[in-house]
């Protein structure tokens, strides 16, 4: 399923940030490797509340300072609330969204897309 998402990317994953818009975890990579990011599924700041509808190959265009570049989604899972595998540093240039999943508090939305 695609949908249309512009949002704001702020540095830090803390709750005050969280209600900006979506979230940089600072221990990734800002331009290659691996990028990590997360943000709200509900609420006044719900931009990620329908990451988990992504399928193989829909695009994620994330566009920085640095330049844009386009993603292909290549998993969508759900995963422990304590699972940092999506953090971990890559060579190959990634996304990785994270978010929460409604009513499963111990749960996340875990999106992975490689670079085209």
């Amino acid at each position: 399923m695609n949908f249309d998402l512009t949002v704001k990317v702020y540095e830090g994953t803390d709750s005050k940030t969280l209600t900006k818009g979506a979230s940089h975890f600072e221990e990734t990579s800002i331009g290659r490797g691996n990028i990590a990011v997360a943000a709200h599924n509900r609420g006044v700041n719900n931009h990620f509340g329908k990451i988990h509808t992504l399928e193989l190959e829909d695009e994620i265009t994330l566009a920085t300072r640095l330049g844009t570049r386009i993603y292909g989604v290549v998993s969508v899972s759900k995963v422990s609330e304590t699972d940092r595998s999506g953090l971990a540093t890559t060579t190959e240039n990634m996304i990785t969204l994270y978010t929460c999943v409604m009513n499963q508090r111990d749960y996340r939305w875990c999106v992975k897309a490689a670079a085209q």
